[in-house]
C-alpha cells in the first residue's frame, strides 16, 4: 500500500468552490424575480383599472416584505457559506468594484423594503386600511412611526419623506442592477470567463 495516498495529512488541500451553493442560487434568483415583479407593478400600475389599483399596491407591499425576509436569510446563509473566489485573472480594481457593488446591492435590497414599510406606516389612513400579507394575515405597521404621524399637525410630512427616500432608492437600485448585470456579461462574453455558471443551477 502506498503510504502517501493513504495518509490524509499528505492529501492535497481541497480546491475552493467555484460555484455558489444551491441555497444561495435559489435565493439569488428568487429575490431577483420578486424585485423585477415589484418594479413592473409600479411602472404599470397606472394602466390598471381603478378597482385593481389598491390590490396592486397591496401585492407590491407583500412582495416587498417577502424580499426583506429573503435578503436577511441570504445574508445569514452567506455568513456561513462564503462566495466562491473571483477568477485570479481579475485585476485588483475589478475585484474591488465587484465587491463594492455587491455590498451596495445588499444595502439597497434591505433599504427598499424597509423604506417602503416606513412609508406605508406613515400613511395617515393606515389604521383604516390594514395590510394583509398576500391576503392571509395582517402585517403590522411600524408602531412608533404610525403614532408620530397620528400626533403630528402635518400628517403628510413623514409619509412624503419616506416616499421620496423609497423612490430615490429605486434609482440607486436600477444603477447597481445595471452595473451588476453589465459586469457579469462583460466577463462572460468579452473576457470569455464562465462567471455565469457560478450562479446557475
Amino acid at each position: 500500500m502506498n503510504s502517501r495516498t493513504s495518509d490524509p495529512a499528505s492529501a492535497p488541500a481541497a480546491a475552493p468552490a467555484q460555484r455558489y451553493t444551491r441555497v444561495a442560487i435559489v435565493l439569488h434568483w428568487l429575490i431577483a424575480l420578486l424585485m423585477l415583479v415589484n418594479v413592473a407593478l409600479m411602472l404599470t400600475v397606472e394602466w390598471f383599472p381603478d378597482a385593481l389599483v389598491r390590490p396592486v399596491f397591496d401585492t407590491h407591499k407583500s412582495i416587498g416584505v417577502t424580499v426583506l425576509g429573503l435578503v436577511l436569510l441570504r445574508l445569514l446563509w452567506r455568513l456561513s457559506h462564503p462566495a466562491p473566489p473571483l477568477p485570479a485573472a481579475y485585476p485588483r480594481w475589478e475585484r474591488w468594484s465587484a465587491h463594492a457593488v455587491h455590498v451596495l446591492l445588499y444595502g439597497v435590497m434591505l433599504w427598499m423594503p424597509l423604506s417602503g414599510w416606513l412609508h406605508d406606516s406613515a400613511w395617515k389612513d393606515a389604521a383604516a386600511h390594514p395590510m394583509y400579507w398576500f391576503g392571509t394575515f395582517e402585517w403590522p405597521r411600524i408602531d412608533f412611526v404610525a403614532q408620530k404621524v397620528a400626533a403630528a399637525d402635518d400628517k403628510e410630512a413623514l409619509h412624503d419623506l419616506f416616499g421620496w427616500m423609497h423612490s430615490a432608492g429605486a434609482y440607486v437600485l436600477y444603477a447597481l442592477f445595471f452595473l451588476h448585470v453589465a459586469g457579469a456579461l462583460k466577463h462572460q462574453f468579452f473576457d470569455k470567463e464562465p462567471v455565469l455558471r457560478r450562479m446557475l443551477p
